[in-house]
This record gives structure tokens, C-alpha cells and sequence, in this order.
């Protein structure tokens, strides 16, 4: 095994305590809308996206159209094209078969923690090292589903698993935060985001992101980084 897939795993740890919680909640929403186990499993196995799970479980439970579930779960996804493109020119020699296996794995923990870690390091095996941090990720959500969906709604209301959710993206959105631009961006986002929280699909997230990127540029061409 190679050192920086060792590392990947090691950086991959401190998240998993959020992610463990997040996919207990999603399992436990899936039984709720009425999966089987095997569905939430697989749910979580090949769409991989917590945000947009359950929010696809929110709309399945309530019965409503299937293009509606899909365009949201689509709307919440968006962020993702903007990781792809900035994970790219750091994959950009690989072949095409490797970068879609790369894609596959992205997430919002993968994403900042590697980006992070290429821009400190230089010499790192980039390839080796998201693989080691993303896959692990990976498979502990799909875990931590599965032992979900396996306890259904035994777990008592009280218990508040939810608290995990917001704890988990603040863990990754501070650190990232390291000058005025990326500051601008994540306030600039965040105020968006709770602004339009209440536009149907979930497109206050997209209009967030945007806003939170257009500040952040505004910053950096004022002021610089």
C-alpha cells in the first residue's frame, strides 16, 4: 500500500465522526419513506450525495413526482461541477477512465481536505492520497447506512442525531477560510444560502454558492488574496 494512500485514510478519520451520524440519519429517513434496506444501501452505495439523499427521502415520503425528486437531488448535486472543476488540472494528466473513478468518490470532505493537502505538499502523490481519503470516507458512509436503515426508527427521537449535519460542513468550510477572498466567499454564501431557504428545489444552496463565488472574486480583483 502505498504511504499516501496510508495518509489519505489517516486525514480521512477526524470525518468520520460526522459522516457516521449523517448516515445513520439517512438510513433511519429511508425506512421512514418506505425503502427497503437493500434500497437505502444501494441509494447510498451509488448516488453517494447525503445532502441530496435526503432530501430525495423528504420528497419520497410525501409522494410526490419523480421528476421533482430527481430535479431536486440534480439541484443540490450542482456544487459538485464546481469541485470537478477545480479537482481537474490536478488529475488532468490520468486517463480519462481513472479521472471518472476519481469524480465518482468526490464529496464535499474529499474535496476540501485534498485540495488542501495538494497545495501544501508538492511532492504527494496526488492520486494516492485522494483515493485513500475518499474511498474511506465512502465506505463508511455506505456503512453507517446500512447500520441505519438496519435500526429504522428504534432510535429514540431524543437521541438528535441531526446535530451532526451542520457540525460536519462547519468542520470543513472554517479552515478553509484563510484570507479575504475565501472568508467573503463562505459569509457571502452562507447568508445567501439561509436567504433563500425557503425557493422551492433547494436552489437557495445554488443561488448561495453563486453569490459566495462572485464576492470572493470581487475581493480578490479588489484587494487581492
Amino acid at each position: 500500500m502505498d504511504d499516501d494512500f496510508r495518509v489519505g485514510i489517516r486525514d480521512s478519520l477526524p470525518f468520520h465522526l460526522g459522516v457516521i451520524p449523517y448516515g445513520l440519519i439517512t438510513g433511519i429517513a429511508g425506512i421512514e419513506a418506505g425503502l427497503t434496506a437493500e434500497q437505502i444501501i444501494a441509494m447510498s452505495a451509488i448516488v453517494y450525495a447525503g445532502a441530496s439523499q435526503l432530501a430525495a427521502l423528504e420528497l419520497l415520503g410525501t409522494t410526490a413526482p419523480l421528476a421533482i425528486i430527481v430535479g431536486t437531488a440534480a439541484v443540490i448535486n450542482l456544487r459538485l461541477l464546481m469541485y470537478s472543476a477545480s479537482m481537474a488540472p490536478h488529475f488532468a494528466e490520468r486517463k480519462r477512465t481513472v479521472r471518472a473513478g476519481v469524480a465518482f468518490f468526490l464529496s464535499d470532505h474529499a474535496y476540501v481536505r485534498s485540495v488542501m493537502e495538494f497545495k501544501a505538499d508538492e511532492n504527494l502523490n496526488r492520486l494516492q492520497y485522494y483515493l485513500g481519503l475518499a474511498v474511506s470516507i465512502w465506505l463508511i458512509w455506505v456503512l453507517s447506512t446500512a447500520l441505519g436503515a438496519g435500526l429504522g426508527a428504534s432510535v429514540p427521537p431524543g437521541l438528535e442525531l441531526s446535530f451532526a449535519v451542520p457540525l460536519v460542513f462547519l468542520a470543513l468550510l472554517v479552515p478553509a477560510m484563510k484570507d479575504r477572498a475565501t472568508t467573503a466567499t463562505g459569509i457571502v454564501a452562507g447568508i445567501g444560502a439561509l436567504i433563500g431557504a425557503a425557493a422551492p428545489f433547494n436552489l437557495g444552496l445554488v443561488f448561495g454558492a453563486i453569490a459566495g463565488i462572485a464576492a470572493g472574486r470581487i475581493v480578490e480583483t479588489r484587494w487581492g488574496r
